[in-house]
């Protein structure tokens, strides 16, 4: 050991912690004392004829519905798991090798965020996925807790905290108490459903054909749960599906709003249904401390106003909601006797 620990000294290598956020739509990693040190899109882009990865994250993200038959650009998670087994893998260990070589980090421990409905093949294939990218021990956590306690909410105490983290595959509901999850439910309506929806609207409605990456450039610029005060509007270039040419258009925020009435309705129900299951000591906490939101979905203009006035409770916006799962995947290992009861499983790679 004394022997391995002076190689390590030589060549620069220190074995650190990091932490992942395995979303459905951006991946982000953080190491232990340096805080998030990569974020990008969960997007890979693959040569076809040799399997080779040819960009990951945003260079990947840009190819999405631009490549020759070739190369294959794809998102290899959906609704929170790995949909694409191989894509995952060399996804993961080009994101690994890239943060381990800047840092100059050996064999990392590392946790990573999941969501709360996986199975147990779920679970296996990330672990399998996280080890094969080039970690010495794999932990997992819920990604509910994790945006608890990313979100600086103490999980571990006997009194009841509600997370809603709307991500981009999975909107995820918790009630936690005492490092437990007591009540929770996730619903696969989130912010790729939201941008399907503005897709679908679009096409119905203007007969023009967009992407998802316009569509998710929609949402995030005027898209609101509620009419805002004073109305947005984007200019957006899409086909036309009468002629086949290229044509512009507008779109307004009440038209987005519109689009995504049905699978925002579909969110807040599922927070509404969590809470109707909380036990009403827990459910006094809540009222007192609000329902905190998290994921890119908290970014949604009034969606806080929305989940408000449907549950009659406060509504708070973590901080750097992006980030929340992959703050609390650090904050755990930082910690990881005292919140080792939250992981849900852990392989170590003797």
């Amino acid at each position: 050991m004394a022997r391995k620990s002076r190689l390590k000294r030589m060549f620069g290598l220190t074995s650190k912690d990091i932490g992942i956020d395995l979303g459905t739509a951006n991946l982000l990693v953080t190491l232990k004392g340096r805080g998030i040190v990569l974020k990008e899109p969960s997007v890979v882009a693959i040569d076809k004829k040799n399997g080779n990865i040819l960009a990951t994250g945003f260079e990947a993200k840009e190819m999405l519905g631009r490549t020759p038959t070739e190369i294959k650009a794809v998102r290899p998670l959906k609704d929170g798991v790995i949909a694409d087994f191989s894509a995952t893998q060399l996804m993961l260990k080009n994101i690994m090798t890239k943060v381990c070589k800047r840092y100059n980090v050996g064999k990392p421990r590392v946790v990573v965020g999941v969501p709360s409905g996986i199975t147990e093949v779920e679970e296996r294939a990330v672990e399998e996925s996280v080890i094969y990218a080039g970690a010495k021990e794999v932990y997992l956590i819920e990604e509910p807790m994790a945006a608890a306690i990313g979100a600086n909410m103490d999980v571990a105490e006997p009194s009841g905290n509600i997370i809603v983290d709307i991500g981009g595959g999975t909107t995820e509901v918790a009630v936690i108490s005492l490092g437990g999850i007591v009540v929770s439910n996730s619903i696969r309506v989130a912010g790729d459903e939201l941008d399907e929806d503005i897709v679908n609207y679009v096409k119905r409605e203007m007969n023009v054909a967009i992407g998802e990456t316009t569509a998710e450039e929609i949402k995030i610029e005027i898209g609101c749960a509620l009419p805002l005060m004073a109305e947005m509007t984007k200019e957006v270039k899409g086909r036309d599906l009468a002629t086949g040419l290229p044509r512009t258009i507008y779109i307004t925020s009440l038209q987005v709003q519109e689009a995504m009435q049905e699978s925002i309705t579909k969110i807040v129900d599922i927070v509404k249904q969590t809470l109707e299951k909380t036990p009403p000591e827990l459910a006094s906490d809540i009222m007192e401390k609000g329902i905190v939101l998290a994921g890119g979905g908290a970014l949604i203009q009034n969606m806080d106003k929305l989940i408000s006035h449907a549950t009659g409770m406060p509504v708070l916006v973590a901080d750097s909601p992006l980030d929340c799962v992959a703050i609390g995947a650090a904050k755990t290992l930082e910690d990881l006797e005292k919140l080792k009861p939250v992981l849900i499983n852990s392989r170590k790679r003797q």
